[in-house]
């Protein structure tokens, strides 16, 4: 019989272990895949990935073991040598090759092109083979900086008091109404998937006062551009006990700071291989929405076209004109008005038209939508009533409020849009794992 007591140490070193002084001049055991082969007769240079990043390892005719046809660029092995410095080379170090041992290798060449620093392949090319595009180093630093904002995300929020939480993905309605929805059958009822978790933070609030979650939400809208997805992962928090929205956006401004930091202190190497230069975000200029847009039209001569929301244009010369006055990357457009917002919008209450909710842009594009929330029960039925909308579906929601809530509000980022924008990729679905839209569905 044998007990686990947890993992076993193993005699297997990660790149960032070999980085320490201690193991140079020392025989040491690495894994990972052949990235790419450098073969230069009787020397050869073989790049190592694994999740650290690449190895430079040396063959050499004399020394190691093994023939150099025995690898394959793709295979997955196991190898020994002698760790040597070497300043030219990734990390400054170099694994001398003794051994190795083959543990999968591929049936032929590889689909793409992944140990090119840019592979020549287009998108949809990359798409259609994710898990073997995203051995790129380029592609899967993407990925890692999405990490680090979750991780941000999640680490700052918990040092503030928030509680974390998990909504169902299949309701009975919708957050937000509308024809957007996925619908289904749940055995034989109507169902919805989730468009945002919303209603439950926003009744998790009266029990836990601060809540937030990372998830996915659908989205059932026939767009086909380069800022929308079908199932996306949203960030949302939701907070109690607020005097005002500008709290909200507060929150978020540090939040982003923390989430920087994070980046700057843990992800160096995936912003030096996509060249991300961090933005500042010290402070966060905020417009009032019709303001913002009489800005762009007298500043730019654009005629405005749809006076209750924002055009992709508009929030581009927005971020523009913040960036060119003020030199910043980021701007709140705060009062949108009350017709293009959810019925749980807390209207202003100086002109109910307009709403105290907020939109976040980054370079020009709505990362974050957020705001107040009605808090008070015969408000939010007078709001329902005078929008036609029915409580069905929605009781349990409801009753939330007819046994009182704080006030409260809160907000939600978009993963994929903060990571593209921040990594300077035109299209979301490059910060995306696995893209669904309007014709994807696999793999």
């Amino acid at each position: 019989m044998e007990f686990i007591t947890g993992p076993k140490k193993k005699d297997v070193r990660t790149l960032k272990e070999l980085t320490s002084p201690e193991y140079l001049g020392k025989t040491v055991t690495a894994e990972g895949a052949v990235h790419s082969i450098r073969d230069m007769g009787k020397v050869a240079f073989i790049g190592l990935r694994s999740r650290c990043g690449l190895l430079q390892m040396v063959w050499l005719e004399d020394e190691t073991e093994f023939p150099l046809e025995l690898l394959r660029e793709g295979a997955f092995i196991r190898v020994t040598g002698t760790l040597e410095p070497e300043e030219r080379a990734p990390r400054r170090i170099e694994l001398h090759l003794k051994t190795a041992e083959i543990l999968s290798a591929p049936e032929g060449p590889l689909p793409l092109p992944v140990s090119k620093w840019k592979m020549s392949a287009s998108l949809e090319a990359r798409l259609d083979r994710r898990p073997i595009s995203l051995r790129n180093i380029r592609e899967r630093a993407v990925f890692k900086i999405q990490e680090g904002i979750v991780k941000g995300f999640r680490d700052f929020l918990h040092s503030q008091g928030f509680t974390e939480i998990h909504s169902p993905k299949i309701g009975a309605k919708g957050a937000e109404g509308g024809s957007n929805l996925f619908r289904l059958d749940y055995f034989h009822h109507p169902a919805v998937l989730a468009q945002s978790p919303q209603f439950y933070k926003q009744m998790m609030v009266g029990v836990f006062d601060k809540v937030y979650e990372v998830g996915p939400v659908f989205r059932a809208e026939k767009h086909n551009t380069k800022r929308h997805l079908n199932e996306y992962t949203s960030m949302d928090f939701e907070m109690g006990f607020i005097e005002g929205f500008e709290e909200i956006m507060e929150m978020e401004t540090a939040m982003i700071q923390y989430v920087f930091k994070l980046l700057k202190d843990e992800y160096q190497e995936e912003c030096r291989i996509l060249e991300i230069q961090i933005p500042n975000a010290e402070t966060i200029p905020a417009v009032r929405f019709d303001e913002a847009k009489k800005l762009v039209s007298e500043t730019y001569g654009r005629p405005i076209r749809s006076p209750y929301d924002l055009e992709p244009e508009e929030e581009q010369l927005i971020g523009r004109y913040f960036q060119e006055t003020y030199g910043a990357d980021f701007v709140f457009v705060t009062h949108y008005p009350s017709k293009k917002r959810p019925f749980y919008a807390m209207d202003d209450p100086q002109d109910p038209r307009y709403t105290l909710s907020f939109d976040l842009l980054f370079d020009g594009m709505e990362i974050t939508t957020g705001g107040q929330r009605i808090h008070d029960y015969k408000m939010l039925m007078e709001k329902l009533k005078a929008r036609g909308m029915s409580e069905e579906g929605m009781e349990e929601y409801l009753e939330t409020f007819r046994c009182g809530m704080p006030p409260h509000g809160g907000l939600g980022i978009g993963l994929e849009r903060f990571t593209a924008k921040l990594a300077g990729k035109d299209n979301v679905r490059e910060a995306c794992l696995f893209p669904r839209d309007l014709s994807r569905l696999t793999p």
